[in-house]
């Protein structure tokens, strides 16, 4: 894949995980033992078999379980058993920062996005995992490129598991669209045609959403890019005429994908992912077809792994050693799943032969041969930073969402 011309260097996106919600402290108990003040402390391999509490905040479960499964599975001297605890990104410094505090983790390790992984970094939450234990992970020197500068947004905080290049596409209903535009302004030609026909969901709510507000500033070619406030100009004047003829905006991507299972809408932003699993899973239409704008970025996202401050030597041995395994191209080929975070490796030599027979069918039936040359032709940079995400946000809450954000039901 080519690289970005356009060195952006940035961190995350965190504007939701920013606002913390609240849970219970950690139980008493467990069995973490001493917190770890130097990193010569962790053994090479844990002194008897761990048990690991996952906290998943990002939906990475359905992309790694099978790795976390296979190394118990081989390595039962390292890990006895996993259990995973699923939350939104959110939820983070609630669950978290609690149990950090305390010095009693029943936390282990977080799998989290970029807003997850920056809300901790916020609150001091995590160990310095690559700059303390880098020379124990050396399959990261095998990243993708893209996936790579992703890592770099960590600030040696996280770990890189999965990774994929995002968006911005759009997927439209042919019998309805006809040709897909392929520019923006074909886009607000066919939506003011279309009155209530086009429509997404509330960029600080929805992965695609951000990712077409993210996206937006490259193709239109405003002056900054990763600056919201001062240099997206063309944006914020399109997003707002565009809005003319968007009826609503959902807060979730759930409800945009049933306004086009149900032909509420005909034509929306979306992702790799978001376009390939849902009509592989029956929620939409195999009917539906995906296009990209004739000139595009790509926005790319990935998960990662941290673990929070006060972890045992043992636990943080036993997770080295998962995460070494887990960024082997045999292992992270699993990453391939339904086609959720597609494609969904980080690291080179994963290749779909590799994926389990379930993910290659999957992707040989519902993927499309479009999303790889796209992957392969066109430039990619990383999200906003933290601050910046929560300008755009706030931005677009006030000059585009305005009165039209849909309230969640209940």
């Amino acid at each position: 894949m080519r690289t970005s011309k356009k060195a952006v260097a940035l961190a995350g996106v965190a504007a939701l995980a920013l606002l913390t919600a609240c849970a219970p402290p950690a139980p008493p108990g467990g069995e973490s033992g001493s917190a770890v003040t130097d990193a010569a402390e962790v053994p090479d391999t844990p002194s008897e078999p761990v048990t690991l509490n996952i906290l998943d905040v990002a939906g990475n479960q359905r992309l790694t379980e099978g790795m976390v499964d296979e190394f118990v599975e081989n390595n039962p001297d390292v890990i006895e058993s996993v259990t995973w605890e699923t939350g939104g990104a959110p939820d983070v410094t609630g669950i978290v920062k609690p149990q950090v505090d305390s010095g009693n983790l029943s936390i282990d390790v977080v799998f989290t996005g970029n807003d997850g992984l920056a809300a901790g970094i916020g609150q001091d939450l995590w160990i310095p995992l690559v700059d303390d234990y880098g020379d124990r992970l050396t399959n990261q020197e095998n990243y993708l490129e893209p996936a790579a500068n992703m890592q770099e947004l960590a600030e040696g905080y996280g770990v890189v598991t999965t990774y994929y290049p995002s968006g911005p596409l759009l997927q439209y209903d042919p019998e309805v669209v006809g040709t897909p535009p392929a520019t923006p302004e074909e886009l607000l030609e066919w939506a003011e045609a279309n009155p209530g026909k086009f429509g997404y969901a509330r960029p600080a709510n929805s992965g695609p959403g951000r990712t077409f507000l993210m996206g937006l500033p490259y193709i239109l070619g405003d002056e900054d890019p990763s600056d919201p406030e001062n240099g997206w100009d063309k944006t914020w004047a399109y997003l707002k005429d565009l809005g003319q003829y968007v009826d609503t905006y959902p807060t979730g991507t759930g409800q945009v994908v049933t306004n086009m299972a149900d032909g509420t809408w005909s034509m929306i932003p979306t992702t790799t992912g978001w376009d390939i699993a849902p009509r592989a899973e029956g929620q939409l239409p195999d009917t539906l077809e995906a296009a990209a704008f004739d000139d595009f970025t790509w926005v790319t996202d990935a998960h990662y792994a941290a673990i929070p401050k006060g972890q045992s030597a043992d636990k943080i041995s036993a997770i080295l050693l998962l995460l070494q395994d887990m960024l082997t191209p045999e292992q992270n080929a699993k990453a391939y799943d339904a086609g959720y975070f597609y494609p969904g490796p980080a690291v080179e030599g994963a290749t779909l032969d590799l994926a389990p027979q379930e993910s290659q069918d999957v992707i040989e039936e519902f993927g499309r041969p479009l999303f790889d040359e796209l992957i392969e032709s066109q430039d990619a940079v990383v999200p906003l930073d933290a601050d910046s995400m929560v300008t755009a946000f706030d931005l677009w809450d006030r000059e585009v969402g305005g009165g039209k954000v849909e309230e969640d039901a209940g």
